[in-house]
């Protein structure tokens, strides 16, 4: 396939010339003192005083030459393992919104553990989603189990490689200690890490973090997959320009990316960004503009130009509801992204600029990820596929309705959609006039009425409720 350029080569060259003179000229503000003592043993020019860190060119190039090309999420089931870029385009959920829309009142009201439940088996269920990226806070989280109460619901009961990320590194640790539980061993886990970690260590413009950083430090020692993801916002953290906020957030990549590589040689990453323009009439966070899927493009290309990986946060919406605005946004940027060569998508199921999870926006979406995954397919060129003998066959003024060869590929060649209504008016009409939102709902309601077969087995779901007392349910409880 081929992909959709932006740039010239000798203007992708010159953002990552100018991105490196950032580096090296302007430097990066780094809160964390051990990342500090990193960079300064590894080259470049350290403040210990302003905790400025300057990067020499030679330093950056160093880490470029170890990037690798490949990175793979692992699940607690095999067949849903995953890598890019051969499987592209991986579709992730939306994550970290602290509210949801009520399934049933369809007020906006604050997430819990259930509602954590419900989603994964719900994303375990619908094929176009590769990644489970944990989609909603849990606000029902006893004291001292903030990360417990999403994590453990999550795996509990979703098969798929589940993402997300903790707030501080006793957290991280105690799921980690999940993960071991669940895994059955140490050993068994470290060769099969079915969490996978994301934070954002570095704030715009040009900041690291204490505590993100920290956990990513720590986990790229421990070998353990994790992956930032940078987020300029045009007009508030990064230039009022396409171009700057490019090179803005392609120089806080490589710097992300040089302290993970000083650490870990030929560690996998992932280009993932987030990078929007504000709608500067009101200041307002406009993930769901049309720029946001340019930026991505931008920023796909670069990644082309490392030979890494890319993707991140593309195909959200500002949209309060699941409507023509969600909609349009989600599949304006996410298409643009699949053209550019994009990898990764999270953008799965959330409203209102991250805000709020919808269970029929979830559905939605994954049939626009279907759709995504079958242009990535593509034609299929081959002489078999030009049907030259079956056109003689049939010939002027014949039906290809009734041969073998249409039965044989009538549930391969088109994505069959269950939300997408393409029956008569008066069909419809009869059935009550059912909007894409309710015909979702359906649905949904399909899926988590039924016997979840991906659930901890009894045996495993006592022996993590023993180790950690006090555990939120974690059970899927769907009553519509």
């Amino acid at each position: 396939m081929e992909f959709t350029k932006l740039f010239t080569q000798t203007e992708a060259d010159r953002v990552h010339e100018a991105s490196l003179e950032i580096l090296e000229n302007v430097g990066m503000l780094v809160r964390n003192e051990k990342a500090l003592s990193i960079f300064s043993a590894n080259g470049c020019r350290v403040d210990m005083e302003t905790k400025m860190v300057r990067f020499p060119r030679e330093v950056v190039e160093k880490a470029i030459k170890t990037f690798v090309p490949n990175y793979t999420f692992t699940a607690q089931d095999p067949k849903f393992d995953v890598t890019m870029p051969g499987d592209r385009p991986i579709v992730v959920t939306g994550s970290s919104a602290p509210n949801v829309i009520d399934p049933k009142t369809g007020e906006e009201r604050r997430a819990t553990s259930t509602d954590i439940a419900n989603i994964a088996y719900l994303i375990n269920e619908l094929p176009g989603f590769d990644v489970f990226s944990i989609s909603t806070l849990a606000d029902d989280a006893p004291e001292g189990q903030f990360s417990m109460s999403r994590f453990y619901p999550a795996l509990k009961n979703c098969k798929k490689p589940v993402r997300s990320n903790t707030p501080n590194m006793e957290d991280l640790k105690k799921v980690l200690e999940l993960g071991i539980l669940v895994a059955g061993s140490e050993e068994a886990y470290r060769k099969r890490p079915f969490i996978n970690h994301h934070y954002c260590p570095v704030v715009s413009p040009l900041t690291f973090d204490v505590e993100s950083t920290e956990a990513v430090m720590y986990l790229t020692e421990q070998g353990l997959p994790v992956y930032g993801t940078i987020v300029p916002n045009a007009g508030m953290t990064s230039p009022l320009s396409l171009m700057g906020t490019l090179t803005l957030g392609n120089a806080e990549f490589l710097g992300l990316s040089t302290l993970i590589q000083m650490i870990r040689p030929g560690a996998p990453m992932i280009y993932a960004v987030l990078s929007t323009v504000a709608d500067m009439r009101t200041g307002a966070y406009a993930p769901g503009a049309i720029e946001t899927g340019m930026l991505q493009m931008g920023h796909t290309e670069m990644a082309r130009f490392y030979n890494v990986p890319s993707g991140g946060y593309i195909g959200l919406t500002n949209a309060h509801s699941n409507d023509a605005q969600s909609g349009y946004e989600t599949g304006m940027n996410t298409t643009a992204a699949l053209l550019a060569g994009a990898d990764l998508f999270n953008m799965g199921g959330l409203l209102g600029s991250l805000m709020a999870f919808d269970f029929g926006k979830a559905v939605i979406d994954n049939e626009i990820a279907l759709m995504l995954k079958r242009m990535k397919k593509g034609f299929e060129y081959s002489e078999e596929n030009l049907c030259l003998d079956l056109i003689g066959k049939i010939g002027p003024g014949g039906s290809y309705m009734d041969t073998e060869h249409t039965l044989k590929n009538m549930r391969s060649i088109a994505v069959l959609p269950k939300v997408a209504t393409r029956e008569m008016r008066r069909r419809w009409e009869d059935q009550g006039r059912p909007d894409a939102h309710s015909r979702a709902m359906k649905e949904v309601n399909k899926i988590l009425i039924k016997p979840n077969k991906s659930r901890f087995t009894e045996e495993l779901d006592a022996k993590v409720r023993g180790h950690f007392p006090g555990l939120v349910a974690g059970d899927v409880d769907w009553h519509l």
